[in-house]
């Protein structure tokens, strides 16, 4: 089993090493635009998980199409195939990611470290294990910075070393999406079990994303693990 605990501190190390070998900033301008926002901020409401956590495993399962699943990227409007089968159909968009974050493993809505390191073995559970397994970075997260060269899963249990993940990564999308909007931040959320929300449609109970006893991070008073200094830093780097 992967020590979570470890792969935490690992990717929290390698955040703080990265540096970009490819431009995300396309894409985090997709993924940050008011439209979009928007609608992330709604299923973030209903769950807990950071908005910008949704947007970027939206990009990743599904390059943003907003008639992909959040789980998987098949359609939403009909009963899934693919792993997590049999999701569906659901009313709308928001709907099915609401589903996804709740009901799927890794269920992203009880997550409680919303530190970087927290995040970056969040979304990586998402995709799954098999890399940390191996004590190789996942592409997942890791594609497009120099932390990342080969390898990747190219289709269920089976590993080819050589293949090269096409897609950019969570880590490289985070931190070109904070350099363009302040609103992406980095903290620990803490969830508050005597007043757990009813999620409306599905009737799941999940965790408040930021309880009043809890002072959410800010510009100037970063939590630990924030992006400011790294957001600094990555882009010195890659000047």
């Amino acid at each position: 089993m992967v020590n979570l605990v470890a792969l935490t501190a690992a990717n929290s190390k390698r955040w703080a090493d990265a540096k970009p070998t490819r431009d995300f900033s396309g894409i985090a301008k997709r993924l940050v635009e008011p439209a979009a926002k928007a609608r992330y901020q709604a299923v973030a409401a209903r769950t807990g998980v950071p908005w910008f956590a949704i947007a970027v495993i939206h990009e990743r399962e599904c390059s943003q199409s907003w008639g992909g699943s959040l789980a998987q990227g098949d359609p939403w409007n009909r009963k899934s195939v693919h792993v997590p089968a049999g999701r569906g159909p659901f009313k709308s968009w928001e709907d099915c990611a609401v589903d996804a974050l709740v009901n799927c493993a890794p269920y992203a809505a009880r997550w409680k470290d919303w530190s970087i390191g927290g995040l970056l073995t969040l979304l990586e559970q998402y995709n799954g294990l098999g890399y940390a397994a191996r004590g190789l970075p996942s592409p997942y997260i890791w594609s497009g910075t120099d932390q990342y060269h080969s390898g990747k899963y190219i289709r269920d249990g089976v590993f080819d070393p050589n293949a090269v993940d096409a897609q950019l990564g969570c880590a490289g999308l985070l931190l070109a999406m904070a350099a363009l909007d302040s609103e992406v931040q980095f903290g620990l959320a803490h969830a508050n079990d005597n007043a757990a929300p009813i999620v409306k449609h599905t009737g799941q109970v999940v965790v408040l994303p930021h309880p009043a006893s809890v002072p959410a991070p800010s510009i100037t008073h970063p939590a630990a693990g924030s992006i400011g200094a790294w957001v600094a830093s990555w882009f010195k780097k890659s000047a």
